[in-house]
């Protein structure tokens, strides 16, 4: 059972207004991507990447319940009997998900309104407290995080792409008719190397425990490429037989797609004139050249950086490259650190590409608004981005109120990704955010950028 011990909130208060609007929005994503998906099946198909859509809906609810009602303000019992033997993913083993016997479709919709209307109705006039701010924005990005996993799982199905209904006020691609095709963007950028506070401070409102405590660290000189590898870049590699060629692949890399018996990205093939297709949810389109590529692990990332002669940036290389500034000489890293690539104003839907409502990727040259100081574009958005870093934890992390956040899997041989891709919420991403996966997913929405050696 998770802990609901919360000790003193790691968080600044929030206005209680603020606090609601995001629970509200956050469930009104979920619903809008999960309700015609519960329609078509409640438990789906057993995937060793994907959950029970009707169980995954239920934990999102318990998520609130456990943290919230019972861990926060000390109620005795879930809004739902069994609850946490129904819906908690730190006790229920992935393959018994499927076996459990749930509440009904419209049994598990009833306990999620219920339990947000409870949450809501305990919130105060103007400001909430600083523990009411730290667990509401926790269990928030929570459901954020499933936000994320519901839209990549659709693509892995082969469902529709969802009807996400209106888009919010500043984060509408509406508003920016300009955009259409915008090409690549090819070469480097030279950095300075130099000191560097590694991870989040108190400048960021909400920081997760892996975030923290920040590290200092010494960094090299390097050069990183303006944009993500585009799927044009990463055509070359597989037509160069770059998936049949072992010299180019690691020991585990090589043995994973022998596994997968890949010839190419999982979500590629060949139309009848021998063009390039990528499925896009339910939809084969031509291969967009200029988009970053997406869908590949970092098995493939790895295979494409020694076919290229260029290697992955470490997580280091990547925030220095996204959140600093040169100097006035350019020879060193100025004072200071950004909170976004751009600066430190909130994510806007012309800077980067967040919040799912393109429902898909824009070429890498777009959005040139939102480049670093240092001049790489799409570092928050587009796709998350590998990096050569294993995920482990700063010296002096200490688990916080979801303990199982982090701490299990520091052992688990992840590699941290940086960035957050288009299904990301604006509210999760910024430079030091640090995302997780083991190097053998592909259903993730991850590409990569990539260093000179």
């Amino acid at each position: 059972m998770p802990s609901t011990t919360l000790g003193t909130p790691p968080t600044p208060p929030r206005g209680a207004d603020e606090l609601a609007e995001m629970l509200i929005d956050a469930r009104t994503r979920s619903l809008a991507l999960m309700r015609d998906t519960l329609e078509a099946r409640e438990l789906g198909p057993r995937l060793a990447i994907v959950n029970p859509p009707l169980w995954e809906l239920g934990h999102l609810g318990f998520f609130h319940d456990h943290f919230a009602l019972r861990g926060l303000y000390g109620l005795p019992d879930y809004q739902l009997a069994d609850a946490d033997r129904l819906f908690d993913s730190s006790s229920i083993a992935h393959d018994d998900r499927w076996a459990l016997p749930l509440p009904s479709r419209d049994e598990t919709l009833d306990y999620l309104s219920r339990v947000q209307q409870a949450m809501l109705e305990r919130l105060p006039d103007g400001e909430a407290s600083a523990a009411q701010s730290y667990v509401y924005q926790l269990t928030t990005l929570h459901e954020d995080m499933h936000g994320e996993a519901f839209l990549y799982t659709r693509q892995t199905l082969g469902d529709p792409a969802p009807d996400l209904g209106t888009p919010v006020p500043g984060q509408a691609p509406e508003e920016h008719p300009e955009e259409g095709p915008a090409g690549g963007l090819p070469g480097d950028v030279v950095i300075p190397g130099g000191r560097h506070r590694l991870g989040s401070d108190q400048a960021v409102p909400f920081r997760f425990d892996n975030e923290k405590p920040p590290l200092e660290v010494e960094v090299a000189p390097f050069s990183i490429a303006r944009a993500p590898v585009t799927n044009g870049e990463f055509a070359a590699f597989v037509e160069d037989g770059g998936y049949a060629r072992r010299e180019l692949w690691s020991e585990a890399g090589w043995q994973w797609r022998e596994h997968q018996a890949l010839q190419g990205p999982i979500y590629w093939r060949r139309d009848a004139n021998g063009h390039w297709e990528e499925r896009c949810f339910d939809r084969w389109l031509p291969l967009a050249p200029h988009q970053p590529v997406v869908h590949v692990s970092w098995h493939e990332a790895e295979a494409w950086c020694r076919w290229a002669g260029r290697r992955l940036p470490s997580e280091a290389e990547w925030e220095v490259a996204a959140s600093r500034s040169p100097s006035a000489d350019g020879g060193s890293l100025a004072p200071g650190k950004r909170r976004f690539p751009w600066g430190d104003a909130p994510p806007d839907a012309g800077w980067a590409n967040l919040d799912g409502w393109r429902l898909g990727r824009l070429d890498v040259a777009a959005l040139p608004e939102g480049d670093s100081a240092f001049g790489c574009r799409q570092m928050l958005g587009n796709v998350w981005e590998w990096t050569a870093s294993p995920f482990a934890p700063f010296p002096g992390f200490e688990p916080e109120l979801y303990r199982d956040y982090s701490a299990p899997w520091f052992r688990e041989g992840r590699y941290v990704l940086r960035g957050g891709a288009w299904a990301t919420r604006s509210r999760l991403a910024h430079n030091s955010y640090r995302n997780f996966f083991t190097p053998d997913r592909q259903d993730i929405l991850a590409g990569f950028r990539t260093c000179a050696h």
